[in-house]
């Protein structure tokens, strides 16, 4: 079964802090892998620097990458690095895999590794064997924060708060605009949506 080649550039993309973690894994370990919540970004911030791609949530290929990570994980590694493999936690056997070609490999930036789930501990997961000490850097991603969305100027550091600095600075919305926000949240594709619709989506989730 062929690796899916892919485009990373991808216009409406919006420049994200995980970027640069997610660069400087890549720099330094022969595995990046991002966790995080459902819905935050994961894939796509991948997708930005990966050259092909496995997806294990695609219903036209699930099954048969399963069947071959059961049998033969190597062959789902054989793609144009960086190789990105999507909610690899579908198919377990992968961690050892990738972690047993990183070794032979020897060279970084090889593997992109997104899930919402971190691997369980060895004793719970017998197709985990290793805990990928050494091979792999971990990137924790959220939710876009507002400075992400172009919805803070940054002038207040986070930092300087919990460091107890004096701080000060004038919020760019409006009282409204405010309320807007904490009730949208940072996920990436309400972006795309009207007030309106992102309202209603909120409505529906919560019925």
């Amino acid at each position: 079964m062929a690796i899916e080649a892919h485009d990373n550039k991808t216009n409406s993309y919006r420049p994200r802090i995980a970027d640069k973690l997610l660069s400087d894994a890549s720099n330094t370990s022969g595995v990046a892998q991002i966790a995080g919540p459902k819905w935050c970004g994961k894939t796509t911030t991948a997708e930005q620097i990966a050259k092909e791609l496995v997806y294990f949530q695609d219903p036209d290929k699930r099954m048969s990458y399963r069947q071959i990570a059961s049998e033969k994980p190597s062959l789902l590694l054989r793609g144009e690095k960086p190789l990105l493999l999507d909610e690899w936690q579908d198919a377990p056997q992968m961690w050892d895999a990738v972690r047993f070609a990183v070794d032979h490999e020897k060279a970084v930036g090889q593997y992109i590794l997104t899930g919402s789930t971190l691997p369980k501990q060895q004793d719970e997961n017998e197709e985990i064997r290793h805990s990928g000490m050494g091979r792999f850097s971990r990137v924790r991603m959220r939710p876009m924060s507002l400075f992400e969305s172009g919805e803070s100027n940054g002038t207040i550091s986070l930092m300087d708060l919990i460091n107890g600095e004096d701080v000060y600075g004038k919020s760019i919305l409006s009282l409204e605009e405010t309320a807007y926000v904490l009730a949208r949240g940072g996920w990436p594709r309400r972006f795309s949506m009207t007030p309106m619709q992102s309202i209603e989506r909120m409505t529906t989730l919560r019925r």
